[in-house]
């Protein structure tokens, strides 16, 4: 059982080397696309939440 835990420690090391971090630049880039897209999201679903429970809302009445 250590051997197999040894080995998988090694195995990982080796594919760590492979690994490419995107540099800081890329970093940011990639957080503003995510921060930009999640409030795109949230204000289109906060737009279709409000229609849907006007016409709930109607609909009951």
């Amino acid at each position: 059982m250590i051997t197999k835990a040894k080995e998988f420690i090694r195995e990982v090391k080796v594919e760590i080397k492979k690994v490419v971090f995107p540099t800081r630049e890329e970093l940011i880039g990639s957080t503003w696309v995510v921060i930009i897209t999640v409030i795109i999201i949230s204000i289109f679903l906060g737009i279709v939440d409000l229609g849907l429970s006007k016409v709930v809302e109607f609909a009951l009445r």
